[in-house]
């Protein structure tokens, strides 16, 4: 059977089932706020080309990791999301569709962060890179963080005290002053290419796909989710002065939008059917 929605990026193997099955759970599971039964969520993976059995480990993987729980009814099995589960697809939901690429509002300030880890421990720095980045911040050069969002001291506090660094820490808010230049700057800290090339990766793939059946709509709706989830974590969304003009995320953001509300009736009726 053919599944021309699912990306050729990448085949569907157990990490990519898994996150699928994320991408479901939030996208379908979540707004019924009900138990399902293991068959709706085997089909569901199953039209993306996931095998049974391979559909049943991930289940199970995910319920052994507390973020579902299961229930026998007879001799059948459903399952609910936990209150973690939960909490856990909701702060991701508000991220996904509350995103947006290149928002013009900014003050031109800049807060810093200047961390300074030994070499020697390599497992801390990369914990440390990956939560900074995750949160929006960027490094131009080895020990100093940046973003234009002030306001994310109190995230990056967190992120510090959870990690327990072993040195100081100082935080600046300022303005960029008269030597060198911002832009530099902005190019160092953050691979804007690369972020655009995905951005257009994604405008390739989702402005030819028009679905006709309701598998395809389905897939096609929970795919586009899949795909686009990856961008809050990706773009630190930078304001538009320090972005290029006419930047092409703002592209995608419209075309998202336009696509999961016009896909958004057909495949949550297509989940019905699977769910009932």
């Amino acid at each position: 059977m053919s599944h021309p929605v699912v990306s050729r990026r990448r085949e569907v193997g157990g990490g990519s089932a898994r996150s699928l099955l994320m991408t479901v759970l939030g996208e379908f599971v979540l707004p019924m706020d009900g138990p399902v039964w293991t068959g709706a969520l085997v089909d569901a993976l199953g039209l993306f080309g996931v095998e049974v059995k391979s559909a049943r480990q991930v289940l199970a993987r995910t319920g052994a990791e507390g973020w579902l729980e299961s229930e026998r009814v007879g001799r059948r099995v459903r399952w609910r999301l936990t209150k973690p589960g939960r909490r856990l697809l909701v702060e991701g939901a508000e991220r996904i569709y509350g995103f947006g690429s290149g928002d013009p509002a900014w003050e031109g300030q800049w807060l810093v962060l200047l961390v300074s880890i030994p070499e020697s421990m390599r497992e801390l720095r990369h914990r440390l890179r990956t939560r900074l980045a995750w949160a929006g911040f960027g490094s131009p050069t080895p020990g100093v963080w940046i973003t234009p969002r002030p306001e994310a001291e109190a995230e990056a506090k967190l992120i510090l005290d959870e990690l327990a660094l072993p040195g100081p820490v100082m935080s600046f808010v300022a303005s960029y002053g008269g030597l060198g230049r911002e832009a530099e700057m902005v190019a160092a800290a953050w691979s804007i290419d690369d972020l655009a090339r995905r951005y257009a990766e994604f405008i390739a793939e989702f402005s030819r796909l028009a679905p006709k059946s309701a598998d395809d709509v389905f897939r096609a709706q929970a795919t586009l989710v899949h795909e686009w989830r990856r961008f809050p974590f990706l773009d630190p969304q930078l304001p538009a002065s320090l972005l290029p003009a006419r930047w092409i995320g703002a592209r995608a953001t419209k075309l998202f939008n336009d696509r999961h509300a016009r896909w958004r009736e057909a495949a949550q009726r297509r989940w019905a059917e699977l769910a009932g």
